[in-house]
């Protein structure tokens, strides 16, 4: 509870006790007014001047004039009638409670994301003859050595050159079991170094690390509003002046039909009570304060669960997703490619795995990676030239001045050598050495583990559609696909093939659901653009991929999809909740108050008692781990 939390909630306190002990002192007249305005001017003094300035700014039609009018009525009665302002004090008392219940669960979502805040680094460490200097993160360059002491923030990305750890990621990626770490490892900023010293070579500015990015993500959450957001927005500024009008109507029609028309009393106060009656239950307070609640708590309780969602309008549409169409690799598998045989013509296994690596070496692909790790000694880069790399095809490069070709099938056909087929499933890399066939290298993925989990709860979520995209061969992508139960598979695409046939999904989705594609490489970005919504799996991802993600997730687990899912269905339930709960209650009560029906307290209850209902219901969204 902050101070201004303290301080609502000391002015409800002595307001409400002030109302109980004035019930029971014998005043009245001008001392029994006086007495009474005293807690009505504690309790309800800002309204009025927020009221005030509306007028002053011509903008009077909000809950704060709705209220002002309300209880200056009630009073006005009070003072003229019955002698009794309870009814006005109450009214500004049980609204400042609903105030106080919104302002309390905003804190509490707030503090959620708050806890992503925390991974700002304050300061890096930089050593500097033989001591350590602390300096602004912005001023560290690209390839300084930092130093990370036990206890201490990463402020930068960057690799570990010396020194090993464990590193707590929890804010990050939602998860407490800490990583370990060793030098050559890549470490992104904003985890906690826990135990050893670590010295790491930045590889990023600091404006561009992990740590920036999703702290740009998380302050710009809030900025996209989704459908149901504004369209509470638009109905508010509709809604509050017609109300208005509605209840000035009421005041003044019914008494000069039945002066005029029936003959009878006009009974001014009576219809008066009822217009103010009216104004207090008209109060849209629990749809334009519990609808964007929900919705920030949902984007809050995600956070905290390690899930990025950019915005209200993401998180609605996420909701919505009926097809989920996947990339293959480093997303249903770990992209860690490993050599699992060599077929040779007359080359020797090592000498073909030489050329492999070495026509390979300026790739970052994870084929690549697999196989210099397979070759297992440096690569002379010197020894290469002339690299070509065509997409979707391989690689072309002269080594040692020998012109060596290392790609799949429709490399061999572009360039016209006949190769052997292979049967075993994996990557085939095949090779050719000046034009002539040499042999090829067999290269298996492995999956994740918890991906078979994750495409079997989104079926059991409701996902009607899973589908598997990659330039991999069909009977490896088959084989994966199989394995973990994907219902569709469309193998051999280059990056724009994989645009083209989202493209496609979009046009033959499931009726009335949105499609989401999930990727983690540079070259999902064009894809993850055009997707109803798309999801990056954060953590390893590429820079472009999270840029043009909807969602992104901090760490490689694929279950964080499903939980992404739950946690934007149970959001989207509890708005749809208060809409028809808020709505539903105020037009009873509207109706009662209009026949006479409804009294100050009724009105009470359905301004500020549906408010309080809505806004706790709205809390629920925060709480995501067991979904």
């Amino acid at each position: 509870m902050n101070k201004k939390q303290k301080k609502m909630l000391i002015r409800i306190l002595i307001a409400a006790v002030l109302m109980v002990v004035l019930h029971f002192v014998p005043a009245s007249g001008i001392l029994r007014f006086v007495l009474y305005m005293i807690p009505y001017a504690i309790i309800g003094y800002d309204i009025l001047i927020k009221a005030g300035k509306g007028v002053k700014n011509r903008q009077p039609f909000d809950e704060n004039f709705l209220m002002a009018v309300a209880t200056v009525g009630a009073i006005v009665l009070g003072l003229t009638q019955s002698g009794d302002y309870t009814e006005a004090i109450g009214v500004m008392l049980f609204y400042q409670v609903g105030e106080w219940f919104q302002s309390y669960a905003v804190g509490k979502s707030r503090r959620n994301i708050s806890q992503l805040m925390d991974i700002r680094p304050d300061y890096a460490n930089i050593e500097q003859d033989g001591a350590l200097e602390q300096v602004d993160p912005d001023e560290v360059e690209v390839g300084t050595i930092i130093v990370v002491q036990p206890g201490e923030k990463v402020p930068i990305d960057g690799v570990i050159v010396e020194g090993s750890s464990t590193l707590d990621t929890s804010a990050l990626t939602g998860e407490s079991l800490p990583r370990e770490t060793a030098p050559g490892d890549e470490i992104i900023s904003g985890c906690i170094n826990l135990s050893g010293v670590l010295k790491i070579r930045t590889t990023r500015e600091f404006g561009e690390s992990t740590v920036s990015k999703i702290l740009d993500l998380v302050e710009n959450a809030s900025s996209r509003k989704s459908r149901s957001e504004a369209f509470i927005s638009r109905f508010a500024r509709v809604y509050t002046p017609a109300v208005c009008y509605s209840a000035l109507a009421l005041l003044i029609l019914p008494p000069l039909v039945r002066m005029f028309l029936l003959d009878l009393p006009a009974d001014w106060g009576d219809w008066l009570y009822r217009a103010l009656t009216f104004l207090v239950i008209s109060c849209p307070c629990a749809l334009v304060i519990s609808i964007p609640l929900s919705f920030f708590a949902g984007i809050g309780g995600a956070s905290n669960a390690g899930v990025l969602i950019k915005g209200s309008n993401y998180l609605e549409t996420l909701s919505q997703v009926k097809a989920i169409v996947f990339d293959k690799t480093g997303t249903l598998t770990q992209g860690v490619f490993e050599v699992s045989g060599i077929h040779h013509n007359k080359l020797e296994d090592e000498k073909l795995l030489e050329l492999a690596a070495l026509a390979e070496s300026a790739s970052s692909h994870p084929i690549s990676r697999s196989l210099q790790r397979a070759y297992g000694k440096p690569v002379d880069r010197s020894r290469v030239s002339d690299i070509q790399e065509i997409s979707g095809n391989g690689v072309i490069a002269k080594v040692d001045g020998m012109e060596v070709a290392a790609g799949n099938d429709k490399l061999m056909k572009r360039l016209g050598i006949d190769f052997i087929p292979c049967h075993h499933v994996g990557t085939i890399i095949h090779m050719a050495v000046n034009g002539a066939y040499a042999g090829h290298i067999v290269i298996s993925d492995v999956i994740k583990p918890h991906s078979k989990q994750a495409i079997h709860d989104l079926h059991r979520a409701g996902i009607q559609k899973t589908i598997m995209l990659t330039g991999d061969i069909d009977p490896v992508a088959r084989q994966v696909a199989d394995e973990l139960g994907i219902d569709e598979v469309y193998s051999e695409l280059l990056p724009a093939d994989k645009v083209e046939k989202v493209e496609s999904l979009l046009q033959n989705k499931p009726s009335g659901g949105k499609l989401a594609f999930v990727g983690d490489g540079i070259n999902d970005a064009p894809v993850l653009s055009r997707a109803d919504i798309g999801i990056a799996m954060g953590a390893m991802g590429s820079d472009a991929a999270i840029e043009a993600a909807d969602v992104v997730l901090m760490d490689d687990d694929p279950l964080k999809i499903v939980k992404a899912v739950k946690i934007s269905r149970k959001c989207l339930r509890i708005v749809y909740q208060n809409i028809v709960f808020a709505i539903g209650i105020k037009l009873i009560c509207l109706v009662l108050g209009a026949l006479g029906l409804a009294n100050m307290w009724l009105a009470i209850f359905a301004d500020v008692g549906v408010m309080i209902l809505a806004v706790l219901n709205a809390i629920r969204a925060l709480f995501v781990k067991n979904l």
